[in-house]
């Protein structure tokens, strides 16, 4: 061989090692944190984690190749709520996951440079978390799923299907629930305009919730609206049980109520919500700032409706309103 073609051979030859190497260097990790608000060992908990991964790989992200995402999960439980926050925040992770709104109450304060996308989470800008849905001006954004004005939608429904409703109980625990003032007030004023009268119920455990049940079954005309806390969701089976045996209706801001055996429920997918939060992580992990990702608000609503339960609560649900659900559970 030429002394010439050699060194030419060498030199193409060694050109090509950096990209050889480079070929089988493997991709850089990235790290996501998840705090989702139901437990584990529910079968929604187990559901919301699964979309969200779901969603990741959908859009090239897979974990154990180019991501790790570090799941907790708090149970409608405020103390884990914290505890996780915090141990997922020391960890450093290049975005997190806030599912729910007690989870991103916990975390706001803790960071203002990691990047969080909540879900699931109500009325974000009453309560502080972004400035405004278009501009959310910080390092949180995400996709909302109440607003407190839905509240006379909701009672207007409940009434529809029953008639002689004349009061409720609405069902909360204060410590998840920050967004219950704006939606509690909302509920009465509604209340008044239809002639019904409101019991807040504020529960912290199973006991607390059959006495606030027990105490709606003492006037006649009574029903029970539960709203969308992490809490309540997760202890939603207590509610429904409770509510059974004292003939109670129940209209659930969560689709899982009447799937449960509740009444009725007028909600978005939420099991859907964190497969669309993983369209925002994976933009912040390419390079967007959260501060220009606009805050999504739910455009599509689904009303379920619970025929069994209602015949056996004695209750005729309008033909109207079933041609109207999205959803009848015979």
């Amino acid at each position: 061989m030429r002394r010439r073609e050699f060194i030419t051979l060498l030199g193409g030859a060694a050109a090509a090692w950096p990209l050889a190497a480079r070929a089988q260097q493997p991709e850089r990790m990235r790290r996501i944190g998840a705090l989702i608000g139901f437990a584990e060992t529910d079968s929604y908990g187990q559901a919301s984690a699964n979309a969200f991964r779901q969603g990741l790989e959908q859009l090239g992200w897979v974990e154990g190749r180019n991501i790790r995402v570090d799941y907790r999960f708090a149970a409608g439980d405020p103390t884990l709520y914290k505890t996780y926050a915090d141990e997922l925040v020391g960890l450093r992770p290049d975005a997190i996951l806030a599912g729910a709104t007690p989870a991103v109450a916990v975390l706001q304060p803790m960071t203002r440079t990691i990047p969080i996308v909540f879900v699931l989470t109500a009325d974000p800008v009453g309560q502080g978390f972004v400035q405004s849905l278009a501009r959310p001006g910080g390092n949180i954004t995400g996709f909302g799923v109440y607003v407190a004005p839905m509240m006379a939608k909701w009672l207007g429904l409940f009434k529809e299907i029953i008639p002689g409703l004349r009061h409720v109980a609405v069902i909360f625990n204060p410590d998840n629930a920050s967004f219950a003032k704006l939606f509690n007030q909302a509920i009465e004023a509604a209340a008044q305009s239809l002639g019904v009268s409101v019991t807040l119920a504020p529960v912290h455990d199973n006991a607390a919730i059959e006495a606030a049940v027990a105490a709606q079954a003492q006037q006649p005309g009574g029903g029970v609206i539960v709203l969308p806390d992490s809490f309540v969701i997760t202890h939603r089976k207590t509610i429904i049980a409770a509510a059974a045996r004292y003939r109670l209706p129940t209209f659930g801001m969560n689709d899982l109520f009447p799937r449960d055996g509740g009444l009725m429920s007028y909600s978005i997918d939420s099991v859907d919500t964190y497969r669309q939060g993983a369209s925002y992580i994976d933009r912040i992990l390419k390079g967007t700032n959260p501060a220009d990702l606009p805050v999504q608000e739910p455009t599509k609503f689904l009303l379920i409706l619970n025929v069994k339960t209602a015949k056996e609560l004695r209750l005729d649900v309008p033909v109207h309103l079933q041609q109207l659900a999205d959803e009848v559970i015979e």
